[in-house]
C-alpha cells in the first residue's frame, strides 16, 4: 500500500517515520492550543472578577424574595383560617344566644300540671276509639260487600253433635287445604283472588303489615296473576328466609293419569267411612303454589293475632273462618302498624306459630273436612263400594298444581 505522506509502498497505512512526524505536529499543536487556553481562561478569570460582586447581591436579592413569598402565602392561609374560626364563632356565639332565649320563655311558662296530662291522655284514647269504631265499621261494610257466610252445616240439638258448614265469599267456596282437589282450578283462582281483595283491603283499613307481600304479574293491582313472597321482617317464625315469590293462583293443564299400580302405592286410606277423603301422597310436596297458600294463611294468623284472635294450627286453614273472627273480634282496630298504640314489626317473639310447621302441615295433604251424610243408608256402604267411589272422585279432577322448577324450595 502506498503512504499517503511518502508515496512509498509500506504494509501499514503510514510508514513509521511519517506516523513519529504525525504525532510530533499533533504535540506541538496540543501544546499551542493548551496555552491559548491558559491564556483564554486567565482572561475570562478576570473579567469575572468585576461581576462576581454583582452576582453574589441579586442571588441574595432572589433568596429573598422567595422567603418574602413563603411568608405571604403563609399569612394568607392564616387570614382565611383566622375568617373560619371568626364565623364558626359567631354561630356559636348566636346558637347560645338562641337557647338562653328558649330556656328563658321555658322558665316563665309554668310546669305541666297532672290534670293536664291526664286530660291528654284521656283525648288520645278517645281517638284510638274513634279510630277503631271507624274500622270497625269499614269492616262491616267490607264483610258485606264480599258477601261472606258460613253456607251449610247445623248446631248441635238433641245431644248430636253439629257440623259444620261451608265458608264462601263472593258466593265462592273457598276449601280447606285438603279439600282443594275437589274444585275445579278456575273455582280455587276465583276464589283466592276474592280472599286476596278482602285480605288487601282489611288490612288498609286496620293499618297492619303482613309478613308475606303479594304482588301481581300486571304490576298493577288486580291485573295478571297473584305471587306471593316473604318482605323485610325478623327471623321470628322462620319466614323471612322465603324471599323468593311464589305463584297463588293454579294452571288448568290437565296432567296424564298416573297407571293403576302407581296410583294404589301412592293412595294412603285414612278411614273406612264415606265422610273423610283418603290422603294422597304428593309427588312433589314442595310446589310452588302450596308454598304460595301456605304464605296467605300465615299472613290470615298473623292478622288474627294482632286483633288477639287465637288460631291454632290446625284451625290455620280454615281461611274465612279465620277472617270471620278476625272482623267479630271485641279488639278490632285498636292496635296498628300505623296508629297508637303501635305494634312490633311482623313477626314479634310473642307469636307462636312457625311457617315451617305451617308449610309441612299444608304440603303434607291433610286430609280433607268431613261432610255430613245424607242418611244413615249411606253410612253402611261396604267398603268397596267406598273404594269405587273415591276412585270416580280423583279420576274426575284432572288439573294439576303449578310447580316452577326455577324456584328454590326448603330451607337454607
Amino acid at each position: 500500500m502506498d503512504c499517503k505522506n511518502c508515496e512509498l509502498r509500506q504494509r501499514q497505512f503510514f510508514c513509521e517515520n511519517c506516523l513519529r512526524t504525525h504525532l510530533r505536529d499533533l504535540r506541538l499543536q496540543t501544546k499551542r492550543f493548551a496555552s491559548e487556553r491558559d491564556d483564554q481562561v486567565s482572561r475570562a478569570s478576570k473579567a469575572l472578577e468585576g461581576m462576581q460582586i454583582s452576582r453574589s447581591r441579586r442571588a441574595s436579592v432572589s433568596d429573598y424574595q422567595r422567603r418574602v413569598d413563603e411568608i405571604t402565602g403563609g399569612l394568607a392561609k392564616l387570614r382565611r383560617e383566622n375568617d373560619q374560626k371568626r364565623d364558626r364563632l359567631r354561630v356559636l356565639r348566636e346558637t347560645l344566644a338562641s337557647r338562653r332565649r328558649t330556656l328563658s320563655a321555658a322558665k316563665l311558662h309554668p310546669p305541666p300540671s297532672t290534670q293536664s296530662a291526664a286530660r291528654e291522655t284521656q283525648e288520645l284514647i278517645s281517638l284510638s276509639l274513634a279510630i277503631s269504631r271507624a274500622r270497625s265499621g269499614l269492616v262491616q261494610e267490607l264483610v258485606e260487600a264480599f258477601n261472606v257466610v258460613e253456607v251449610g252445616g247445623r248446631p248441635p240439638i238433641g245431644g248430636k253433635a253439629g257440623t259444620k258448614g261451608e265458608w264462601t265469599i263472593g258466593d265462592l267456596i273457598l276449601p280447606v287445604p285438603g279439600d282443594i282437589r275437589r274444585y275445579p282450578p278456575d273455582h280455587i283462582n276465583a276464589v283466592i283472588t276474592h280472599t286476596i281483595h278482602f285480605l288487601s283491603l282489611l288490612t288498609f283499613y286496620l293499618g297492619i303489615k303482613l309478613p308475606f307481600e303479594i304482588t301481581w304479574s300486571g304490576k298493577k293491582l288486580g291485573v295478571g296473576q297473584p305471587w306471593i313472597g316473604a318482605g323485610r321482617g325478623s327471623e321470628t317464625g322462620s319466614w323471612a328466609r322465603w324471599h323468593t315469590k311464589h305463584p297463588l293462583h293454579l294452571s288448568s293443564t290437565p296432567v296424564v293419569s298416573p297407571s293403576p299400580g302407581e296410583s294404589d302405592n301412592k293412595r294412603l286410606p285414612v278411614s273406612t267411612t264415606m265422610t273423610e277423603s283418603f290422603v294422597e301422597a304428593d309427588p312433589s310436596p314442595q310446589m310452588s303454589f302450596t308454598t304460595a297458600l301456605a304464605m296467605l294463611l300465615y299472613n290470615v294468623s298473623y292478622l288474627a293475632f294482632t286483633q288477639n284472635v287465637d288460631v291454632p294450627l290446625n284451625q290455620a286453614g280454615d281461611v274465612l273462618s279465620n277472617l270471620w273472627s278476625v272482623c267479630c273480634s271485641s279488639e278490632l282496630g285498636r292496635k296498628s302498624h300505623e296508629t297508637t298504640p303501635l305494634l312490633p314489626p311482623p313477626t314479634p317473639p310473642g307469636f307462636p306459630l312457625d311457617f315451617a310447621q305451617l308449610l309441612q302441615a299444608t304440603t303434607a295433604n291433610p286430609a280433607s273436612r268431613a261432610r255430613p251424610s245424607r242418611s244413615s243408608k249411606s253410612r253402611r256402604v261396604a267398603p268397596i263400594a267406598k273404594r269405587k267411589q273415591e276412585q270416580i272422585v280423583e279420576e274426575e279432577d284432572g288439573w294439576d298444581l303449578i310447580d316452577d322448577d326455577s324456584l328454590e324450595h326448603g330451607f337454607s
